[in-house]
This record gives C-alpha cells, sequence and structure tokens, in this order.
C-alpha cells in the first residue's frame, strides 16, 4: 500500500481522506485549520506540520482545495508541497483550478517529481461513497500506476495529457451551470405565462433538462437547497470557465449567461447555499422585474 498525502481536509478532502484510510493506506494530511485533521488522526492518519512535511513522507500528494490561489498557497514556497517533494513523488492535483494553474504547478516541479491533474466529479455524498467520476490528465503510465489508490475514490478516467483533467472538469461543468440557469429561466417563464408549477414540471419531464427538473423539484418547492455545493465556488467555476475559453478565444454567450446568474445569486446574498439555489434566485429575479 502507498503512502499518500491529502493537502485540504474540506468536505470533499476529508471524505476522499477517509476512503483512502478505509482502503489500508497510510495516510498523511494537512490542513490549514488544523483541527480539521483530528476525526483523521483518530483514525489512524497522520498530521504533518506543514505541506512541505506531508509531501517529503508520501508517495503521492492530492491536494484539494477551493481555487488557483490556494493551490499556489499550499504548494510554493518554503513550507510548500514542492518543498518537501522527492524524486519520488507523484502529485495528483483534484481541485478544481483550471488549465492555467495545472500549467503552472508545473513548470515549477523538482526534477523527477511527476504529476497528474485529476478534477472530480460529483460532491459529498460521492466523495463519501466513492463514487466519485475522476477525469485523469497526464502520462499513460503514470496514471496507470495510480488507478489503483484513485480507484477507492472512484471511477477514473484518462481524459488525456497533463492538463486535459483540467479542462475536461470546465467542460462538464459548463454544461452543469448552463441546464440550471435554463430550468431557472424555464420555470419562471411558465410563471409569467400562468402555467400551474405541476404542469410545468411536468412539461419538463419530456424535455433535455427532465432529469434535472425532476432531481431538483423538491428542493424548488420547499425553497431549501440542501449544501452539497456552495453557490460561492460554483461562481469561483464559472469565472475559470470564462477565463480558459477567452485563453483559448472561444466565445461562450450561454456560459457568460449562466455566470452573469451565479454571481447575481452571490451578490443577492445566497453564496453560502446551495448552487442549485440560483433557479430560485432567477425565479425571484424574474417576478420583480
Amino acid at each position: 500500500m502507498a503512502t499518500v498525502a491529502v493537502i485540504g481536509l474540506g468536505g470533499m478532502g476529508s471524505r476522499m481522506a477517509g476512503r483512502l484510510l478505509d482502503a489500508g493506506h497510510d495516510l498523511v494530511v494537512w490542513n490549514r485549520t488544523r483541527q480539521r485533521a483530528d476525526d483523521l488522526v483518530a483514525r489512524g492518519a497522520v498530521a504533518a506540520d506543514s505541506p512541505a512535511q506531508a509531501a517529503r513522507h508520501a508517495d503521492l500528494v492530492i491536494t484539494m482545495l477551493s481555487d488557483p490561489a490556494a493551490l499556489q498557497e499550499v504548494a510554493e514556497g518554503p513550507q510548500g508541497i514542492l518543498a518537501g517533494a522527492t524524486a519520488s513523488t507523484t502529485l495528483v492535483e483534484m481541485s478544481t483550478v483550471g488549465p492555467a494553474a495545472v500549467r503552472r504547478l508545473a513548470a515549477m516541479l523538482p526534477a523527477g517529481v511527476d504529476l497528474l491533474d485529476a478534477p472530480v466529479l460529483g460532491s459529498v455524498s460521492e466523495a463519501e461513497a466513492g463514487s466519485l467520476r475522476i477525469f485523469v490528465g497526464g502520462p499513460e503510465p503514470l496514471v496507470q500506476r495510480w488507478i489503483p489508490v484513485l480507484g477507492a475514490l472512484g471511477s477514473p478516467m484518462h481524459v488525456g495529457p497533463l492538463g486535459a483533467g483540467a479542462a475536461a472538469k470546465l467542460v462538464a461543468n459548463s454544461t452543469l451551470l448552463g441546464v440550471l440557469t435554463v430550468l431557472g429561466e424555464a420555470l419562471a417563464l411558465a410563471d409569467g405565462l400562468g402555467l400551474p408549477r405541476d404542469m410545468a414540471f411536468e412539461v419538463l419531464s419530456a424535455t433535455p433538462v427532465g432529469s434535472q427538473a425532476d432531481r431538483r423539484r423538491p428542493a424548488i418547492e420547499s425553497g431549501q437547497f440542501p449544501l452539497r455545493f456552495a453557490l460561492s465556488l460554483a461562481r469561483k467555476d464559472a469565472e475559470l470557465v470564462a477565463s480558459a475559453a477567452e485563453s483559448a478565444g472561444v466565445e461562450l454567450p450561454v456560459a457568460a449567461a449562466a455566470g452573469q446568474w451565479v454571481a447575481a445569486a452571490q451578490e443577492a446574498g445566497l453564496g453560502d447555499r446551495d448552487y442549485s439555489a440560483v433557479i430560485a434566485h432567477i425565479i425571484d429575479a424574474a417576478r420583480s422585474a
């Protein structure tokens, strides 16, 4: 079994770390707020004093962080991951940070240190169950070497060379945000045209957004959106999509509109609610227009 370090013990990272313990791996953990490691330490993990120390004692270092700035903070500097990584270390960047952040990290790797980018599709329930979809970018031999470890977290899919994982995650996220905002606008239109909500959902069930309409209906009707993925993080992801599209010279007016809705929802005070609360914001905004 490998010795694995997990850097970042938020809702996702802590559950992923737990899965690795359950799979029998030796685990080293680090988090800015040290108390977040307590439950894992009680189960047998070792808490490191710095990202560098965590990397120094691990074969594989997994990062699961909020954004590119957080990755830069824990990777660089005298106490960062790169300061502790050795020629036998493989880094696996599993956050949603975009291709540019992966390129920056790759350019700073010490000699002999390997890197995969492997962001995930899914939220805390999938992380706890080990059913995440994992988009892995990197050379085939390196991917195959670490598939047994990543398999404890979900279903790895090798999508191409380094950076392809980050690209695939943005493609997936652009569709998720687009579907939610289209659903919100469709319900707002139904309200405006006087179509009863029950009938609106019945109509939507026959469309390409039907599965999302069915899944989100209880939350929409109750006004309660159980937190799985914070809307503030969805806004960060929308901004990453916009930045990547601009760098690639690709115009995405629909994705831009979805990003504007998410930003407006956060500015309306919904940033700490689930990202699907953007649907309620769209409906409310249409009523007050």
